[in-house]
């Protein structure tokens, strides 16, 4: 499968700093992504990796990775696999996101999105998430859940 997204991540990964441009390009996309400068690491269909480093502006009151910072990583690794995963046909739209934090987030954050290539068919799609600190260990992870339908013939 093939598309704009991800053809753009492949060709960009290739340059020098490629990864962190194509980070900055898809964060425009939706503003907010930017907020806690991650950058790309792995996209491909359904998968998808990003990290972004432990500093004040993601920190909450007790010094730790802000659990909504970690939430915004794990939509924007989720929208960069639907981009680069679902077939032409269809469209997706978010409609949910379901997470649970069993341990602190004092390191960096590394985020990993997945879905399986049969998922993607009209109805109710999940895309596992979780973010990993520096040691591996788990500290979200969870499920965002997408809506997909037929793209119109006007699209």
């Amino acid at each position: 499968m093939s598309n704009r997204v991800l053809n753009l991540y492949q060709r960009m990964e290739k340059w020098p700093a490629g990864r962190w441009l194509f980070s900055r390009v898809f964060s425009r996309m939706a503003p907010y992504f930017s907020t806690i400068g991650a950058t790309f690491t792995r996209l491909e269909p359904n998968h998808c990796e990003l990290k972004f480093r432990k500093r004040k502006k993601v920190q909450n009151h007790i010094g730790t990775v802000h659990v909504i910072a970690i939430c915004n990583g794990l939509e924007m690794a989720m929208g960069a696999l639907a981009e680069a995963s679902i077939p032409a046909h269809l469209r997706w739209i978010p409609k949910g996101m379901q997470v649970q934090y069993p341990a602190k987030a004092d390191t960096d954050i590394r985020i990993i999105a997945a879905t399986r290539p049969e998922d993607w068919r009209e109805g109710e799609v999940p895309v596992v998430v979780k973010a990993l600190r520096d040691d591996d260990t788990v500290v979200v992870e969870g499920a965002i859940y997408l809506h997909v339908s037929v793209r119109p013939k006007s699209e």
